[in-house]
């Protein structure tokens, strides 16, 4: 059987090689026939040829031309991933903690490393960030939030209820001091059985969504730290975070002088940002700032007043103005000297040229009251007097019993703020009430000797008064203590109970009806005189990309809503047909 296969096999093979070199022996005969022999006829048909040699080569170019054309008209050339971003701000940065964040450059710095439960959305109102749900009880006395799954720190750890829980322990706890511990008073916190975080409040609050914009800090990191030493912990230099930047290094160049550089986190809830770094570069003042724009040194600030901005708006920058919901203030210490009294301070707003100190913050708009128009609508706002000085001389010599008066102006050394604390000193000495102006840079150092102690007759100062009106911060003599905010040491019980009452209504005319009644006494108590609505000005180098100039903001920080998107950066980028 064997035998009988390897012989057909082999009959097979002989049968295919005979068969290979024929077909060998035909095709060279029919190449040498068909092309070599008739190689000396191409002159006769030289022509033809040439023209479908051309035919050719023009269709392939056509192809080659289509292609690019349909390739070009899908691409775009836009901001692409990587380059550095630097923005230069005015103050110390002493901390990175955020909890302890007061200057404009450590309040920066915050804002870019850290998120918050809730922010102030593209809309300019309060929504969910790290959060993803943010829900109250029909009276507004308790209110609930669900962090977002899979939310992760920069050092991989995942952020979690303990984190939360952990923060608001430390703000409520009476040896930290923040800016967050007012809003928090009271307030008890737990976490329920399906895992969303309470908030039992004394009281109903109806935007109590507003002061959930905390930044959380990891529990994993700082929960061994003692309460003493927290503001110096390595944390405070070297951060963990949860935001759009990691911290990366600090490069101090003098006291007043640090660079602080940030990257890219690729661990951020909304995805990595399009800048690989982000630089904060802090400037002991304003001069610092102008003088590094000029040189090219920095990319981008919100630090310098719109008269200084103009100068260089236009060549390599843009200068963008943006109303935010911040107001300047002369808040009047109602505990100190002469100012004790109502009739005094009521002479003193009578005699001011208010259009005179206005001028000194150019391009901003006057604001008479402590609540803004697009936060509520408001049927009836009370009288302000005009001013009127002889009559405001008269009565302040009465009042004072012929005493010479002195009083002590305190202000920062930010945006407007010192003109208009000199020109207001300039308008008291004209009706003879001598002045000394104290002009204070924004720090640690400012809050605790000057705020909290509140080392002043006057201060100007300006406040941030929120996407919904909530003066009780500022007015409420609950807050007339060094950690409140209540910046003129203003006491009135009926006040009190306003405040309250509006803020612990959901019913919209109600509150607007307590708002007025507010203002009313308010008008009458003068505890502060408004000055004017500040704005924020933005210069920025025309070839970057920076924040949405449809965003509406409630504060300057609000810039940094959309920071992710920011660019510096461009190439090109295929769209989908």
């Amino acid at each position: 059987m064997a035998s009988s296969i390897k012989k057909r096999g082999q009959k097979f093979v002989r049968k295919f090689s005979r068969a290979s070199l024929k077909a060998s022996a035909d095709g060279k005969e029919h190449i040498k026939e068909n092309f070599i022999g008739r190689l000396s006829h191409i002159k006769k048909i030289r022509l033809l040829v040439l023209e479908w040699t051309l035919l050719v080569i023009a269709l392939v170019l056509v192809g080659v031309a289509q292609a690019f054309w349909f390739g070009e008209s899908y691409a775009v050339n836009t901001y692409v991933d990587g380059g550095t971003y630097i923005e230069a701000t005015v103050g110390k940065i002493n901390s990175l903690n955020p909890l302890f964040a007061t200057t404009s450059s450590e309040k920066a710095l915050s804002k870019l490393m850290f998120a918050t439960l809730v922010y102030n959305d593209f809309s300019g109102h309060p929504g969910p960030q790290l959060a993803s749900t943010v829900r109250h009880a029909n009276d507004g006395k308790t209110w609930r939030i669900h962090l977002r799954d899979n939310l992760v720190w920069s050092d991989g750890e995942p952020i979690t209820n303990k984190d939360v829980l952990f923060t608001i322990e430390l703000i409520q706890n009476p040896a930290v001091s923040t800016i967050y511990t007012a809003n928090l008073e009271g307030v008890k916190i737990s976490e329920d059985e399906n895992g969303d975080i309470v908030f039992d409040l004394p009281s109903a609050y109806t935007d109590f969504s507003s002061a959930l914009a905390i930044p959380i800090v990891p529990e994993h990191i700082l929960k061994d730290t003692p309460i003493k030493t927290l503001a110096e912990a390595n944390f405070s230099k070297n951060p963990v975070t949860s935001g759009a930047f990691n911290f990366n290094a600090t490069q101090t160049s003098s006291e007043d002088e640090k660079v602080v550089y940030l990257t890219a986190n690729q661990n951020y809830y909304l995805g990595k940002p399009m800048v690989n770094s982000f630089a904060i570069h802090s400037y002991a003042d304003k001069i610092g700032v102008e003088s590094a724009l000029k040189s090219g040194e920095v990319t981008a600030t919100a630090e310098l007043d719109g008269e200084t901005a103009n100068t260089l708006a236009g060549g390599n920058y843009i200068e963008r103005l943006s109303n935010i919901n911040s107001g300047v203030f002369a808040f009047l210490n109602n505990s100190r000297g002469s100012l004790a009294s109502a009739d005094m301070r009521r002479a003193i707003r009578q005699g001011l040229n208010l259009s005179e100190i206005r001028a000194a913050a150019p391009d901003t708009k006057a604001l008479d009251f402590p609540i803004l128009e697009s936060q509520i609508t408001l049927e009836n706002y009370p009288m302000i007097p005009t001013g009127d000085e002889i009559m405001a001389k008269e009565k302040i010599e009465e009042l004072s019993s012929g005493e010479k008066i002195h009083l002590e102006i305190a202000t920062v050394d930010s945006g407007y703020l010192p003109a208009v604390a000199g020109k207001l000193a300039d308008n008291l000495q004209a009706l003879g009430i001598e002045c000394s102006v104290s002009t204070y840079a924004e720090s640690q150092e400012f809050v605790a000797n000057i705020i909290s102690k509140r080392n002043y007759d006057i201060l100007v100062y300006g406040i941030e008064l929120g996407a919904d009106p909530d003066p009780l911060a500022y007015y409420h003599s609950s807050q007339a203590q060094a950690a409140g905010l209540n910046l003129s040491n203003y006491r009135n019980s009926l006040v009190d109970d306003l405040l309250v009452g509006a803020r612990g209504t959901m019913d919209t005319a109600l509150r607007a009806r307590k708002y007025e009644k507010f203002l009313e006494y308010w008008a009458t108590d003068v505890p502060a005189i408004g000055l004017y609505q500040a704005n924020m000005t933005y210069i920025y180098n025309k070839n970057v990309q920076t924040y949405n100039d449809t965003n509406i903001l409630v504060t300057a920080l609000d810039r940094f809503l959309d920071v992710e998107n920011w660019g510096v950066t461009k190439g090109t980028k295929n769209q989908t047909p």
